[in-house]
């Protein structure tokens, strides 16, 4: 990283204090006089455009204190939230909670159900746009790879420049164990896959086989989700935690049998989630999986946490909660995506992250603004608070000065991405996709290529992203282009069928 914007990035990081802001509030949060001092950065000061954007954004920032304050207001040790995250939370009160919301079939409107829509095809086009380069974490093997900068869906590779597929795990989370005949991978899940962890190759692909415009077993658990969402409780007025047991019991069947997905990787939360069902002697039924998965979280959520689990990869399977939710107000959609997730992923820090992105989506497919809602986010207590949220607009600013589309632009992409973190643990991930939503809040398509050709923990990052910047197109009359819609491989029908029957 020697470059001069990449020098500019960590002068700034260590230097941040020197660059003065003094914020004046003249009134109840209504005028604000902001006298900006710049300090040279590399032997020279900001331009005028450069400044002039700091000013917008920060003005935009500040406009949102209020919005701010009403997220979750848990510090980095999880203290506090809006939504439960105890795993002491008796059944019945759930139950009892979730009984309020019950009613009769909700009226939604057309703009809404095009939001929805759009949110999920987001999704899936993001996932696999980023598919054959999942895991680059040197973005110039996929130039080298790929012969050019991702433009579109295609195939991956055999080989994989940096893979550890061979170290990770066969038998539940992480990495390091040791291949039996009892192995969860090969024997309960992946079951054609296993000579691909622990065959004499070093470098397989983590996508081993798939085709161009396929989607990764995560996204693939998000439509068994929205599949299953629509068929139990087609006029979404069933508790949610029956609905819960119907999702656990499809993603039990679909993942235990043979042939249902093409994909060769499973992340932890799927190998530690089956060791465990396997031990408890392989639950079946929707109240049986429950009752397993519940008592399996409120143990996990006390005990020393799981790291492997608090990964961006979460929000895939809650974005098909989000959605199932989007009617409801803010703080039941959230608590309810946080009520499925602590089922899969049961670790106490994962939860303020699980809702602050579930606040978010739901916001933008409720017709919010995405990028003043992103300044809102970025500068929460769980993401380093105010410091951070300047810290991105500060080399948001610096980024506008090079031309837009240029190699030259993508490779500074490339590099903070590498700074905010690129790789699956969630703190990082998150502040970076909430970087590349504040670039590409008005543009879909540059949006997902540029996360796809960033590398790192893309498919899972951009799905994320993907369903953000797809909810916040519809808004504003468009969508995801069809190209995309129709470049999908294996889960198009089922995807249209999906989206057809959501919107009923």
């Amino acid at each position: 990283m020697s470059c001069r914007f990449s020098r500019q990035m960590l002068y700034l990081h260590r230097c941040w204090g020197s660059f003065c802001r003094r914020i004046v509030t003249l009134s109840t949060g209504k005028q604000h006089l902001l006298s900006l001092q710049t300090c040279p950065v590399s032997g020279r000061s900001f331009s005028i455009a450069a400044t002039a954007s700091v000013f917008t954004l920060l003005l935009l920032s500040q406009r949102h204190r209020l919005y701010e304050a009403a997220l979750i207001s848990s510090t980095r040790g999880h203290s506090s939230s809006t939504v439960s995250s105890s795993s002491g939370q008796s059944s019945s009160n759930t139950e009892h909670r979730e009984k309020l919301q019950e009613m009769s079939k909700p009226v939604i409107s057309d703009k809404l159900k095009t939001a929805k829509e759009e949110a999920v095809w987001g999704l899936f086009v993001a996932d696999s746009v980023a598919m054959p380069v999942h895991w680059y974490y040197d973005p110039r093997d996929i130039k080298k790879d790929y012969g050019k900068w991702l433009q579109g869906y295609v195939a991956p590779n055999g080989k994989h420049p940096s893979s550890i597929l061979r170290l990770s795990a066969v038998d539940g989370s992480g990495r390091g164990s040791n291949v039996s005949e009892n192995s969860i991978i090969g024997n309960v899940i992946l079951h054609d896959k296993l000579k691909y962890w622990t065959g004499g190759s070093s470098n397989n692909h983590y996508h081993q086989g798939m085709a161009a415009g396929d989607n990764t077993l995560n996204a693939v658990m998000a439509l068994h989700e929205l599949k299953t969402i629509n068929r139990f409780d087609p006029d979404l007025v069933k508790p949610e935690r029956d609905v819960r047991g119907a999702v656990l019991e499809e993603y039990v069947k679909f993942m235990t049998t043979p042939g249902t997905h093409n994909d060769t990787y499973a992340e932890s939360f799927h190998r530690s989630f089956f060791r465990d069902w396997v031990n408890k002697g392989k639950p079946t039924l929707p109240s049986e999986l429950l009752e397993f998965a519940e008592n399996r979280s409120k143990q996990m959520m006390q005990e020393r946490p799981d790291h492997q689990l608090a990964v961006v990869g979460s929000l895939v399977p809650a974005i098909p909660w989000i959605i199932r939710n989007a009617h409801r107000s803010e703080k039941d959609c959230a608590q309810n995506t946080v009520d499925f997730v602590k089922l899969t992923h049961p670790v106490p820090s994962l939860i303020p992250f699980i809702e602050c992105y579930s606040r978010l989506l739901h916001s933008v497919i409720n017709g919010r603004d995405l990028k003043s809602e992103i300044m809102a986010v970025l500068g929460h207590s769980i993401l380093g608070g105010p410091g951070n949220r300047d810290r991105i607009l500060f080399i948001s600013s610096e980024i506008e000065q090079i031309p837009k589309g240029s190699e030259e632009r993508l490779k500074q992409y490339q590099k903070v991405i590498a700074t905010l973190g690129s790789a699956c643990y969630i703190e990082g991930a998150l502040n970076s996709m909430l970087f590349l939503a504040l670039q590409f809040h008005d543009d879909f398509e540059a949006g997902v290529l540029t996360n796809a050709n960033c590398g790192g923990e893309n498919c899972h990052r951009g799905a994320a992203l993907g369903a953000l910047l797809a909810a916040a197109a519809a808004n504003r009359g468009s969508g995801v282009p069809n190209k995309f819609k129709e470049g999908l491989n294996s889960l198009r029908s089922e995807i249209q069928k999906v989206v057809a029957e959501m919107n009923q």
